[in-house]
């Protein structure tokens, strides 16, 4: 059943390419512009979640996310260990804030484990086991963390590309 559902999705959302109706007579959000998922999470997420690959395009922009944090880390480290290093409460290399209150330094922290979290519990499964199943719903509260994520590197005056 659950297949057959995810097969009617895809094609409702392709619909609109097969209509010569005006584009203003119908307004179909695609699942990406409701949860206003970050925009620079690769391309190949938004197809994969649109062919019904929801762990492979939750593991695509978890590995994006990665590679931002390393790259304004400036380290080679990936994973759990980037995480922790690049937003350790002391001596950071991915500072968040200024640090100079009790709140920034607690901030700094409970950042260094939500993307360290999220690597460990959300991309690392869906990287090291073969055959991880996740319905849309699952798929969409995953990118929406990523994003959440980004947008929070992207407040801390670094460029997401």
């Amino acid at each position: 059943m659950q297949a057959e559902i995810e097969q009617f999705e895809r094609i409702v959302r392709r619909a609109s390419l097969f209509t010569n109706a005006p584009k203003e007579t119908y307004r179909v959000l695609h699942p990406f512009d409701e949860r206003n998922l970050h925009p620079a999470l690769p391309s190949k997420t938004k197809r994969l979640f649109d062919d019904g690959h929801y762990a492979e395009a939750t593991f695509e922009a978890f590995k994006f996310l990665d590679k931002q944090v390393q790259k304004h880390a400036g380290v080679s480290e990936v994973g759990f260990k980037l995480m922790m290093m690049a937003f350790a409460d002391t001596s950071p290399l991915v500072k968040l804030n200024s640090g100079a209150t009790v709140s920034e330094h607690d901030e700094q922290k409970g950042f260094q484990f939500l993307f360290s979290g999220a690597i460990l519990a959300i991309r690392n499964p869906r990287g090291h086991e073969f055959d991880v199943q996740d319905d849309p719903d699952t798929c969409l509260d995953h990118l929406s963390l990523a994003s959440l994520l980004i947008r929070k590197l992207e407040s801390s005056g670094f460029k997401v590309t």
